[in-house]
């Protein structure tokens, strides 16, 4: 369920769209690099047949913030939120890995296509392929469209979302085999609207998820509705390439945590970072971009959710769309550059819940 996987491979494809990029620079991001940097030459070609027979029902309308809006994805933090007591520790860490590792968005790949679907969707099969009998009960009849894409990248998620019976579906692994659809984990929220922003499931298995932490694949997510009204009214999620080993703070529900620098303050999946309250945003004459992902860390905040290559944001995944519209937010620059510019060295850390072990 981590995003680091794999990331290596991007070595062979620096020169994909004729760019000159150091090849460690690029290395060292999320898996999600690649798709980005294709599409800034090659933006018309979302418009080919398989990706327009991927797009997402037509007349669902994108049916607003998933989960209760009292959960802590839609609820603006207070001024006065307690920070923790190690909060310089835990910003200088997330300050050495965006140094180190730079800062990215996944958009085409390692990140969710997303499938708002009507209530006569005709439903399709996924088989679970490991054990976990009420979570294969759940997969039993999901509202798949039938040409939907999971992301590229080997952790191939997809969320599918059914606003008029209230549920979700999120899937990891996801693919195509012996002529049905497979996944290997994943899970099924029942009355989003009320949910409070993760898996709440227990029975047979309680460890419901597509992500490292448990949280939803929908959480923190950067919506094209969030790009079209031109702000994010909602927290962000993250990615890091170190995090603290075994244990984890709320709200995440579970950990895959490791790190390799000796020494480090290494950070809990789970961690809420918020932008300084106090900090005037508009004085900082950020890209349009990064002044949106300020203010919802500042109003909302940033919660760690898994690890990556680098330090990634999630953007969605635009083969539901016939144009991408992420090369246009990021101004046609690649996406480490004007990630640069967000005011890193102004985040604080919430005060931390942590659980052991995992």
């Amino acid at each position: 369920m981590s995003t680091s996987r794999h990331h290596f491979l991007l070595l062979l494809c620096t020169v994909t769209v004729g760019l000159l990029v150091p090849t460690a620079s690029l290395a060292a991001r999320s898996t999600g690099a690649l798709m980005t940097f294709g599409t800034i030459k090659t933006a018309g070609a979302h418009a080919t047949t398989p990706r327009a027979q991927a797009r997402a029902v037509a007349g669902v309308p994108w049916p607003g913030n998933p989960f209760s809006p009292t959960s802590f994805w839609n609820s603006p933090l207070a001024a006065n939120a307690p920070l923790s007591p190690s909060s310089g520790q835990y910003v200088d860490e997330l300050l050495r890995q965006v140094h180190d590792y730079h800062p990215w968005m996944n958009t085409t790949s390692y990140s969710v296509p997303v499938y708002v679907v009507p209530r006569n969707q005709p439903t399709q099969h996924v088989t679970l392929d490991t054990w976990g009998p009420d979570l294969q009960q759940a997969f039993d009849q999901v509202p798949i469209p039938s040409h939907a894409r999971p992301a590229g990248g080997t952790d191939q998620s997809m969320t599918v979302w059914q606003p008029s019976t209230n549920r979700l579906w999120d899937f990891w692994i996801l693919h195509r085999a012996n002529g049905g659809w497979h996944a290997r984990w994943g899970g099924e929220i029942d009355n989003v609207s009320t949910n409070p922003g993760y898996f709440t499931h227990s029975a047979q298995t309680n460890n419901w998820g597509a992500t490292a932490t448990g949280l939803p694949l929908l959480g923190g997510l950067v919506t094209f509705a969030d790009l079209k009204r031109g702000y994010i009214n909602h927290a962000l999620s993250i990615a890091i390439v170190e995090t603290q080993w075994a244990k984890f703070t709320w709200p995440a529900q579970r950990t895959d945590g490791s790190s390799f620098t000796p020494g480090i303050w290494a950070i809990p999946e789970g961690m809420r970072f918020r932008l300084d309250p106090h900090l005037n945003v508009a004085r900082l004459h950020l890209p349009l971009i990064d002044r949106m992902l300020a203010r919802a860390a500042q109003r909302y905040g940033i919660v760690v959710r898994d690890k990556a290559g680098a330090v990634v944001f999630y953007g969605q995944d635009p083969v539901t769309q016939s144009n991408n519209p992420w090369p246009a937010a990021f101004g046609y620059q690649y996406p480490n550059n004007v990630l640069d510019e967000f005011p890193w060295s102004h985040l604080e850390a919430l005060q931390t819940q942590m659980q052991c072990c995992w």
